[in-house]
């Protein structure tokens, strides 16, 4: 006697079937059908896009902003805009420093580190050194 929505198989083990999506899935969890365009030894791109910290300065309250992005331009521009809750009504922004490093990790490694000197004569010395 066969279940609703079952098929038996040739070893007497009862297969349910599902059409659409939830078989594509289980065919390719399966191994039987290739997914066309994937890559499961990891991304071709050989360059890896750059991350950046960088240190804003405000023209009106003379206070700096430390922050890691993979586009400089772009985050300055959102931070000027407003859009940023923690830095609204702050700006307008300055860009005084950058420095630039392979993966995200190593970018917010350095961000922690600046962060954590809490004293804006270190940030300082940081800039005057760099120029």
């Amino acid at each position: 006697m066969a279940q609703l929505g079952a098929r038996p198989g040739n070893t007497g083990k009862v297969v349910f079937f599902f059409g659409g999506a939830v078989a594509q899935l289980g065919a390719r969890l399966d191994g039987i059908e290739e997914v066309v365009g994937s890559n499961p030894i990891g991304s071709t791109n050989s360059s890896a896009m750059p991350y950046f910290l960088y240190i804003l300065q405000s023209e009106t309250t003379n206070r700096y902003y430390v922050g890691q992005t993979v586009d400089v331009a772009a985050r300055v521009a959102y931070h000027n805009a407003n859009y940023s809750v923690s830095l609204k009504n702050r700006g307008p922004w300055t860009l005084v420093h950058t420095e630039q490093y392979a993966s995200r990790s190593e970018a917010v490694r350095r961000e922690h580190q600046i962060k954590s000197w809490k004293d804006r004569r270190m940030i300082a010395k940081l800039l005057s050194a760099s120029r």
